[in-house]
C-alpha cells in the first residue's frame, strides 16, 4: 500500500490529538482529586461508586436514629431515676404519717407535700423527647396525665421500636402507663387518708409496703433501660466501624494516588514533546524550503 504525504499528516494529528486527551485527562483527575468525572470515564467505578454512596447514606442514616434512641432512652432513665427519688420522700413522709404523735394539723401538712409529689410524678410521665411523650406508647402524641391529673385511657404500652442496622431494631420506649397510674393511684390514697382523722398510724405503713414493691418495678425498668443503652452503644460502635469501612472503599474506587498521577501526567508530556518533535520530521518540506 502506498502511504502518502496526506495519510502521514492524518496519523500525526490523529495520535497528537490523543496525547492531548490524555494530558487533559491526567490534569482534570488533579484538579479535582477523582478518578473519574463522569459516568462514561469508566462505568464499572460509576456504579460502583452509586453502590458505595448508597451504603454510606443508609449507614448515615442508622446513626441518626442511634442519637434518637440515646435521647429516648436517656429522658425515660432520667425521668425514672427521678421517680425513685420522689418514692424515697413519699416513704420518709409515710414513716412520719406511720406515728400516732401526729395531730390533724401535722397530717394536713403531709397531705399538701404529697399532693405536690403526686403532681411531680405525673409531670414526669407525661416527660417528652421533642414533641412525643414517651411513656404513653404509640400514643406519642397524647399525655399520659391530663391537665386536671386524670390518667389518659387512650395511652397504651405498646413497644416503639427504631430501625439502627439492616435488619435489626430497638425498642426506645419504656412501658411506663401501669407503673405511672399505680404510682398515682396510691398517692391519691394516702392523701384521702391523711385527711381521715379516724386512722391510726398503724394504717400507714402498708403504704411503705406498696412503695418498696413501686420502687422495685422503677428499678426493673431502669435496668431494662440500661441494657438496652448497652446494646445502642454496641450498634454505635458498629456503625462508626461500618462508616469507615465504606469511606475507605469509596475513596479505593474513586480517589486518584496524586503520586502516580503526577508522575503518568509528567510521562505522557515527554511521551507528547516526543510526538511533536517526530511531527515536525514526518511534515514533508514545502517547495520554497527547497528554493532556499
Amino acid at each position: 500500500m502506498r502511504v502518502t504525504q496526506s495519510m502521514l499528516s492524518n496519523n500525526m494529528l490523529r495520535n497528537l490529538t490523543s496525547s492531548y486527551e490524555q494530558l487533559g485527562k491526567y490534569q482534570e483527575q488533579l484538579t479535582t482529586g477523582k478518578k473519574i468525572n463522569k459516568p462514561s470515564d469508566n462505568p464499572v467505578i460509576a456504579m460502583k461508586g452509586i453502590t458505595y454512596r448508597t451504603n454510606l447514606d443508609q449507614v448515615t442514616q442508622y446513626q441518626r436514629n442511634i442519637g434518637e434512641v440515646y435521647s429516648w432512652l436517656d429522658s425515660s432513665d432520667d425521668a425514672l431515676d427521678k421517680v425513685g427519688s420522689t418514692i424515697q420522700r413519699i416513704q420518709e413522709l409515710m414513716v412520719q404519717a406511720s406515728s400516732d404523735s401526729l395531730t390533724p394539723d401535722d397530717r394536713e401538712k403531709l397531705k399538701s407535700e404529697i399532693e405536690q409529689l403526686q403532681e411531680h410524678i405525673q409531670s414526669l410521665g407525661n416527660t417528652k423527647v421533642g414533641d412525643k411523650y414517651i411513656f404513653s406508647g404509640t400514643k406519642t402524641n397524647t399525655p399520659l396525665f391530663d391537665s386536671d391529673g386524670t390518667p389518659n385511657p387512650d395511652t397504651n404500652e405498646t413497644g416503639i421500636k427504631i430501625e439502627v442496622y439492616n435488619g435489626v431494631e430497638l425498642q426506645v420506649n419504656t412501658k411506663g402507663k401501669a407503673l405511672f397510674e399505680n404510682m398515682n393511684q396510691i398517692l391519691s390514697d394516702i392523701s384521702s387518708d391523711l385527711s381521715d382523722n379516724t386512722l391510726s398510724g398503724a394504717d400507714f405503713n402498708k403504704y411503705l409496703t406498696q412503695l418498696d414493691g413501686q420502687m422495685n418495678q422503677i428499678l426493673t425498668a431502669r435496668a431494662d433501660i440500661g441494657a438496652r443503652q448497652n446494646r445502642a452503644e454496641m450498634m454505635e460502635n458498629r456503625l462508626d466501624t461500618q462508616e469507615v469501612i465504606v469511606t475507605k472503599q469509596l475513596s479505593e474506587n474513586e480517589d486518584i494516588d496524586y503520586e502516580k498521577t503526577i508522575t503518568d501526567l509528567i510521562t505522557q508530556e515527554s511521551i507528547h514533546r516526543a510526538a511533536l518533535s517526530v511531527g515536525s520530521r514526518i511534515i514533508q518540506p514545502t517547495l520554497m524550503d527547497f528554493l532556499r
